[in-house]
């Protein structure tokens, strides 16, 4: 399985038209076509349902992602190759969750950037899962994690900063008029929580007994999509607070604290 076809078949997957794809990489749609017939019997399996439009099969769709992860490997190696003859040159991959630390990170890589102008920084932002899974196939260098995380296997340093929970809402809720949110006050209220079962364990100890009557309406992964369902009156969310930048004009949505 060679590099150069896979990103053909990245490119096809990603255009869903063998004829657009092949204008692309600037070959012609046989040339295309059988390499891509060559790849689907390699591995004995189907990877595209052909016709006006090319969607992936099932096993299309798992080759696009080690597909995908083989590419973004391959490419961080040669910079690493390429970075070993000069002095600091290179991307430096780094993975953050959500969380206002990334403030003291951002002067260090400012300094950084300053004094090594020759090395490019690619950020990825997603969960403490998503974050993990890639820094053990090696496709991310350091990660920012928010706890509880399990960290057992990691070298880490803890960074002089905290992060609040709370409860996101929107301004016209009735608890928006209180000081402060019990966990009572959201036993019949549809909420939005995280989807990583540590956060979950965490609520649970907080609900205590009553966890098993939470009206849970939706999960997420990332905040700012929640944060939208919010507006929309879905539910009320749980979430780090400062995450999300209040757009002038337009208080849509309220932090209340425990």
């Amino acid at each position: 399985m060679e590099l150069r076809v896979l990103r053909y078949f990245l490119t096809i997957a990603r255009e869903e038209n063998i004829t657009r794809a092949a204008d692309i990489l600037h070959i012609t749609q046989p040339t295309l076509s059988r390499q891509i017939m060559q790849l689907e019997d390699e591995l004995d399996v189907k990877l595209f349902n052909r016709g006006a439009k090319f969607s992936l099969t099932e096993k299309g769709l798992l080759l696009r992602r080690r597909a995908e992860e083989l590419l973004s490997l391959a490419q961080k190696t040669e910079e690493e190759m390429q970075a070993l003859e000069t002095s600091v040159s290179g991307t430096i991959h780094i993975g953050g969750g959500e969380t206002n630390a990334m403030r003291i990170w951002a002067p260090i890589i400012k300094e950084f950037s300053e004094e090594n102008p020759e090395v490019v920084f690619d950020f990825f932002s997603g969960s403490a899962d998503e974050l993990k899974e890639r820094v053990d196939k090696g496709l991310i260098d350091i990660i920012l994690l928010v706890e509880p995380v399990d960290i057992a296997k990691y070298e880490f340093i803890r960074l002089p900063s905290s992060d609040r929970f709370g409860i996101l809402m929107r301004t016209d809720s009735l608890l928006a008029q209180q000081a402060s949110v019990s966990s009572e006050d959201l036993l019949d209220k549809p909420l939005i929580v995280s989807g990583r079962g540590l956060v979950q364990a965490k609520l649970m100890q907080w609900f205590g007994k009553q966890y098993e009557d939470l009206h849970v309406v939706a999960t997420y992964n990332l905040i700012n999509n929640a944060a939208i369902m919010v507006e929309s009156g879905l539910g009320y969310a749980f979430s780090l607070e400062k995450l999300l930048f209040e757009e002038e004009g337009s208080p849509s949505v309220l932090w209340n604290q425990r």
